[in-house]
């Protein structure tokens, strides 16, 4: 079907409206919630332009673009989606369920006054699932993955938790009982597609349009870990929720990005962290305590903690470990072999089970990524391991993506690790011998084959580099502030002066 350049040019204006929530009620009020259409993809291409375009003006600004952030949120996204593929909208058959069973009241389906019910309540019950996603901790587990980003882009808007769907379902059940499965279906999906451009810091004030409606700067509060930014602007669409229940604040001082405690990775887990806590309490009712009560509590404390004892965040350095031009070079690449994986998976039947392969494929290429920006020793045994079995799962055909990914496998393993693995033996072997030349000038040691091995093994499942391998090997030294440690070491040696 051919398509001429005013009617792409009207289909891509029409699809940029949608991400902000601009659409004719008439149009998107359906009898029956099979005829209502996903309107997730006809959004992702004015997005993704949107989001290329943010990159560009930061830069022309003269602001760091941290590529590792970008890459993990867009990570997390791939997981989203893919869980999405799996589910196949479980929670909108759910809720079709629920709704003929204990609906109450039937509201006409092409009736305005419904269209607009329907989106009120929708963001109604949004506002309260994010409020305690913020204040029980349960439910702030699986959030902070969305809080976890230092920096505030529109890619942050990806980053969601792949349970965060089915969290949040429970806020929504009232709704059966008078809104149609049809209006439900698509006002969740567009209250949840507008927040997707919330998150920016080139939109400022948009009065009097922000009195009303959440906007990018009501946004950012939400996202800062300063203490007055904390559990505030829980609103979707609108912001008039929060003045009506008093969590709305304005953006006053420079807003710190990220969690009070941030996770020193681009995997963050805070699953341990929460039963950790909770093994400390000595009662029963503090241990269950530490899950349905906010994060900042502690036992005598109200609910969500007292603002005197939580943690006071100032400005501070992002996580930002450096790594080579090569290995970021390395990472879209395969990235981008990540994006054939996911686009193929669109086109194949889920019984498949090459199609579980490749799902397979993508998470352990997400999660090596994410050890190379955090420059994991363990990489090396990883990649070599991922690249055997990616090579396993891709045919070697006439397609030009099939091609692609299995030459980038081939060449990463036969160029890259295999190599560096032979390099990374020979210095554990190296270490080991030095070592037992000092040990053995004090005591006398037995070494043998065994205990070499056993030394060069657990040199790769280090997760962090030794002295003597960063030394070896200056290309992976880490150096987790590289741009700013020449500024702490000025500012030390002037303060000492002064003194």
């Amino acid at each position: 079907m051919n398509v001429t350049f005013e009617e792409a040019s009207h289909q891509f204006l029409q699809s940029t409206g949608k991400l902000f929530y601009i659409i004719n009620p008439e149009e998107t009020s359906y009898k029956n919630a099979e005829e209502v259409p996903n309107y997730w993809k006809e959004i992702w291409l004015p997005f993704f332009v949107l989001l290329i375009a943010e990159q560009i003006i930061l830069y022309i600004k003269n602001k760091k673009v941290r590529w590792n952030e970008q890459v993990t949120s867009l990570s997390h996204w791939i997981f989203d989606e893919t869980v999405r593929f799996f589910s196949r909208g479980a929670e909108y058959y759910l809720y079709i369920q629920l709704y003929n069973k204990f609906h109450l009241w039937d509201l006409p389906w092409n009736a305005l006054s419904t269209w607009i019910i329907a989106a009120l309540s929708v963001e109604f019950c949004y506002y309260w699932a994010h409020r305690c996603n913020h204040e029980i901790t349960f439910f702030w587990v699986f959030h902070q993955v969305h809080h976890s980003s230092e920096e505030f882009s529109l890619a942050v808007g990806l980053r969601q938790s792949v349970l965060q769907t089915w969290c949040n379902f429970i806020f929504y059940v009232p709704l059966t009982v008078f809104i149609p499965p049809s209006h439900f279906i698509t006002h969740k999906q567009f209250n949840l597609i507008y927040q997707l451009c919330l998150h920016t810091t080139l939109i400022d004030d948009i009065k009097p349009f922000d009195w009303f409606f959440n906007t990018a700067k009501h946004h950012r509060v939400h996202h800062g870990c300063n203490l007055y930014c904390l559990d505030k602007n829980y609103g979707g669409v609108l912001i008039i929720w929060d003045r009506l229940f008093g969590t709305f604040q304005e953006e006053q001082d420079k807003i710190v990005y990220g969690l009070v405690v941030n996770s020193r990775s681009f995997n963050p887990l805070y699953l341990q962290a929460i039963f950790q806590k909770s093994a400390t309490m000595h009662s029963w009712w503090n241990k269950i305590g530490t899950f349905w009560k906010g994060p900042s509590w502690y036992p005598g404390a109200p609910r969500l903690g007292l603002d005197q004892y939580k943690t006071y965040v100032t400005p501070r350095y992002a996580y930002d470990p450096y790594i080579p031009t090569w290995q970021v070079l390395y990472v879209f690449l395969h990235f981008a072999s990540v994006i054939i994986y996911h686009y193929r998976l669109h086109l194949m039947d889920f019984s498949n089970s090459i199609s579980m392969y490749m799902v397979l494929g993508n998470v352990l290429t997400l999660i090596s990524i994410g050890m190379l920006f955090d420059r994991d020793n363990r990489i090396a045994l990883f990649e070599f391991a991922r690249c055997i079995f990616s090579l396993y799962i891709t045919p070697y055909d006439q397609s030009v993506l099939n091609t692609y990914v299995y030459i980038l496998h081939c060449f990463s393993l036969y160029c890259i690790w295999i190599p560096h693995i032979v390099k990374l033996t020979s210095n554990y072997a190296y270490e080991y011998s030095i070592m037992i030349q000092r040990h053995s000038k004090r005591v006398k040691v037995h070494s043998n084959l065994k205990t070499k091995l056993l030394y060069i093994i657990k040199g790769f499942l280090r997760s962090e580099h030794s002295e003597c391998e960063m030394n070896e090997i200056p290309d992976l030294k880490i150096n987790r502030f590289p741009n700013n440690l020449n500024g702490i070491s000025t500012l030390n040696e002037t303060s000492s002066k002064m003194k």
